[in-house]
């Protein structure tokens, strides 16, 4: 039987937590946290985007049924006392499976055909949703530009409910338009209406930042401002407009 850790100094339990601290760029390992997510990974394993993510040790809530999952990944099992599983889940009620994954390198190469692009965003929840909505509607790869959150922490992973492992998600540093078409989704002047772009492939379409949008941001020759047409208020939050924006280009490539 597995003995169950409940003590925050036991030292398998500050190696856990030492491997998860790191973030961004030097994030090698995360949490998927709950059944559904993990489900979620083992659906798209084969994927691109799923095999970056490779399982390490799978955590159990004590006194939970072992997933159906656990003995089939064979990667070692954890049961924790409920104090230590809140503690890594960083939520109210903590959630009885989670399974630690060694993160793997970016993807290279050249732009999928349909590409979302997030610039600034840094809520998790809207970071999650905006690639949630661009994996539903038919996107490829996901692009974050610099200030973004880390799509790989728990919340971020939590948030987009699986997409995560359906993109292959690489970071830029600045804007250099390849041969496709780039649109930057904002009402200023110059933007092009929704209705009237051109929204074939190869398309990079990003969103920016939740306060600011494209304030202060020096877009490049090649990539255009699109707007979304409004009435009765300033603007849409970053994740709403992506998706009218990913669910626009979904439709019109509709037979």
């Amino acid at each position: 039987m597995t003995p169950t850790l409940t003590s925050k100094a036991n030292p398998r339990f500050k190696d856990l937590l030492a491997r998860l601290r790191p973030s961004g760029t030097r994030r090698e390992a995360t949490l998927l946290l709950g059944g559904k997510l993990i489900e979620a990974w083992a659906e798209a394993r084969q994927t691109t985007a799923g095999k970056r993510l490779r399982p390490a040790l799978w955590l159990r809530l004590e006194q939970t049924d072992p997933h159906p999952l656990e003995a089939a990944l064979a990667v070692g099992t954890l049961v924790l006392g409920e104090g230590l599983m809140r503690e890594l889940a960083d939520a109210g009620s903590p959630p009885e499976h989670a399974l630690l994954m060694e993160l793997g390198p970016e993807p290279a190469g050249p732009l999928a055909d349909r590409v979302i692009g997030a610039w600034g965003i840094q809520d998790p929840g809207n970071l999650g949703a905006v690639l949630r909505s661009a994996a539903a509607f038919g996107f490829q790869e996901a692009l974050l530009g610099p200030g973004c959150t880390d799509p790989f922490s728990p919340k971020a992973l939590r948030g987009s409910m699986g997409a995560a492992f359906l993109m292959p998600l690489r970071r830029l540093e600045r804007l250099e338009p390849d041969h496709g078409r780039w649109y930057a989704l904002d009402g200023g002047p110059g933007a092009v209406p929704l209705a009237e772009a051109d929204l074939s492939g190869p398309l990079r379409l990003w969103v920016g930042s939740e306060g600011h949008g494209w304030h202060g941001v020096a877009l490049p020759a090649g990539v255009q401002r699109l707007a979304i047409p409004i009435e009765g208020v300033e603007s849409l939050n970053a994740a709403v407009a992506a998706g009218i924006a990913c669910y626009e280009v979904a439709r019109r490539s509709r037979p």
